[in-house]
C-alpha cells in the first residue's frame, strides 16, 4: 500500500518523515557525514519523543541522509566538551558527569521508545553510531556499511551505551573484540556475528527492505507489538523468573483487547485483520 510521505519534524540536524504507520527519523547532517553534534543529540531525543507520542506511527525507521549513517561524535563538540573551563576540578568533573548523562538519555530514547525501532545503516557507522544502533530493536545494513567502536582507538571508554548493549546483541567475546581493538568490520561480518539481521545490496534496497519490514510489523496489533517490545526490554534487565512474572502481569492487563477479538474474527472470516490498538 502506498502512503503519501509528510514531514512532521525538521531541525538543522534531524527530520521525521511519516508515511502511513511508518515514521522515518533521518539523521540529516550529510555535509558532516552525520557527525553527532550537541544539537543533534538533543534533536534525536526530541524526534524520538515525537514519534513515541504519535498515535498514528506504529514503527520507526532510523536512517541517514548523505554518504554515511554517522561517523560518530562530532570532534569539534568533543573538544569543547572535554575542555569546558571554569570552577574547581570537582565542579568540572560534576559538569562532565551531567553532560554525559544528558547524551546517554538521547541515545536511550531509542530503546525507551514504545514503538519498534529499525536502524537502516549504510556507509560508516562509527563510535556513537554503535551506541545509537544498539539502542534500536532491529538493525539492517547496506553492503557498503562499516562498523567500528572507535572510542578505544581515540583513548576513550565508550560511555553512551555500547559497552552495556553490544554484548547483549553479539555476545560478550565478540563485543570485547570489537571494543578492545576498535577494528572496522564490514557488513558481511556484521551479519555473521548478529549485529545486523539482514544485508541489502545498496542504500536504495536497504530503505526498501526497511520499509517492507516496518510494514510487516505495522500490520500486527500495535498493542501486541508494543507490549512485546516492552516485555523483551524488561526481560533483559531481569532474571527469567522475573521476566515471566512481568509478562504475566502485562497480559493480565492487556489480553482482553479489541485487537485480540479482531484477530480471531478475521481468522475465522479468512480476511486480513484491521487492528486499532484498542
Amino acid at each position: 500500500r502506498r502512503y503519501r510521505a509528510t514531514v512532521t519534524f525538521h531541525s538543522e540536524t534531524v527530520s521525521i518523515e511519516r508515511s502511513g504507520p511508518i515514521a522515518t527519523v533521518w539523521l540529516d547532517r550529510p555535509e558532516h557525514r552525520n557527525a553527532i553534534s550537541s544539537e543533534m543529540f538533543d534533536d534525536i531525543g526530541r524526534a524520538m519523543a515525537e514519534v513515541g507520542d504519535d498515535a498514528d506511527a506504529r514503527v520507526v525507521v532510523v536512517a541517514a541522509r548523505g554518504p554515511a549513517f554517522t561517523v560518530g561524535i562530532d570532534l569539534g563538540f568533543l573538544a569543547k566538551f572535554r575542555s569546558a573551563p571554569g570552577g574547581s576540578d570537582a565542579a568540572r568533573k560534576r559538569r562532565l558527569y551531567h553532560e554525559i548523562r544528558r547524551l546517554q538519555r538521547s541515545i536511550s530514547a531509542l530503546e525507551e521508545c514504545p514503538k519498534p525501532v529499525i536502524a537502516a545503516v549504510h556507509g560508516y557507522c562509527l563510535g556513537a553510531g554503535i551506541d545509537l544502533i544498539t539502542a534500536c530493536d532491529i538493525r539492517l545494513a547496506a553492503s557498503d556499511a562499516v562498523f567500528s567502536v572507535r572510542e578505544t582507538r581515540m583513548a576513550l571508554v565508550a560511555d553512551l551505551g555500547t559497552l552495556q548493549r553490544l554484548p547483549l546483541v553479539v555476545g560478550h567475546a565478540v563485543a570485547a573484540e570489537m571494543v578492545l581493538t576498535g577494528a572496522d568490520i564490514n557488513a558481511d561480518r556484521a551479519l555473521a556475528i548478529g549485529l545486523v539481521s539482514r544485508v541489502s545490496p545498496d542504500q536504495d534496497h536497504l530503505l526498501n527492505d526497511a520499509a517492507a519490514l516496518a510494514e510487516a510489523i505495522a500490520a500486527n496489533s500495535p498493542l501486541a507489538v508494543q507490549g512485546a517490545k516492552a516485555v523483551m526490554r524488561e526481560s533483559r534487565r531481569r532474571s527469567i523468573a522475573e521476566g515471566l512474572e512481568h509478562v504475566a502481569l502485562w497480559n493480565a492487563a492487556y489480553l482482553e483487547s479489541s485487537d485480540l477479538v479482531e484477530a480471531i474474527t478475521a481468522f475465522k472470516e479468512r480476511r486480513p485483520p484491521e487492528f486499532r490498538g484498542e
